[in-house]
């Protein structure tokens, strides 16, 4: 087995080993992984943080040892927590990090890093204040970052960023948790849940105080939230159907 790190601000993780292929997610400066398949120019990879898989171009990680990725397996994630920083490196050149990167790489690196940063879980009253440091980041399929991000993206990032671990999809993260039987059981924070006309999970939001949910639709934003779903301040029509609410921590 071969490990993997991320060096660069964001790197496509895309469905298959090709420029053109779909955009699934993002890694991040900081990301871990297992290589699962290394070709001359593509590598499929497992991520150390959620398990997910996709191809990665090989020009944009480093390899590093099984002793490492366990090293960096094992530690709870130091998290960069502004919009953008910098790190610098060993030629005292600049690279950006976006919310969320992981910094527990940065002595393997040999990078300095001297921003702001956070570790540890937080009160989940956090969460909203977290969620609204991504208001009206423009939606991207396959986003992770403040520059373009999706419904699912934004919230396992903003469960990260507070010290607590969802998986990447929606369909994946409404596996996770307890449900609730009414909006009315849920606090901020909470996650709500909607489905397609086959029943499919498809979408995913933050849920807030006074029935408002924080989501990614055309651009991250707060919208009404009540038993039929979403209700799209602007549009003054529901957009999303409720499947279910989930409370992930209590």
């Amino acid at each position: 087995m071969q490990y993997g790190l991320c060096y660069l601000s964001v790197v496509a993780l895309r469905s298959e080993a090709s420029d053109t292929s779909e955009l699934i997610s993002q890694v991040l400066y900081g990301d871990y992984f297992k290589v699962l398949e290394h070709r001359k120019s593509w590598s499929r990879i497992r991520l150390g943080f959620d398990k997910y898989e996709g191809w990665i171009d090989n020009k944009q990680f480093l390899f590093i040892d099984e002793l490492e990725y366990k090293n960096l397996h094992k530690s709870d994630p130091l998290m960069s927590t502004d919009l953008v920083d910098f790190i610098t490196n060993q030629k005292q050149q600049l690279h950006p990090v976006l919310l969320g990167s992981t910094l527990n790489g940065l002595s393997y690196l040999k990078h300095t890093f001297e921003g702001e940063k956070s570790i540890g879980t937080k009160e989940k009253s956090k969460l909203i204040d977290t969620a609204v440091l991504y208001l009206n980041t423009p939606y991207l399929w396959g986003g992770k970052t403040p520059f373009g991000i999706d419904c699912s993206g934004l919230v396992q990032m903003v469960y990260k960023l507070n010290g607590f671990k969802v998986l990447r999809d929606a369909s994946q993260q409404a596996t996770q948790g307890d449900a609730l039987s009414f909006i009315e059981e849920s606090e901020p924070g909470d996650l709500a849940f909607f489905d397609n006309n086959e029943g499919d999970i498809i979408h995913v939001g933050i849920i807030m105080e006074d029935h408002h949910i924080i989501h990614a639709h055309g651009k991250v934003r707060i919208d009404l939230l009540d038993q039929s779903g979403i209700y799209n301040v602007d549009t003054k029509t529901h957009s999303h159907k409720l499947r279910v609410i989930k409370k992930i921590i209590s």
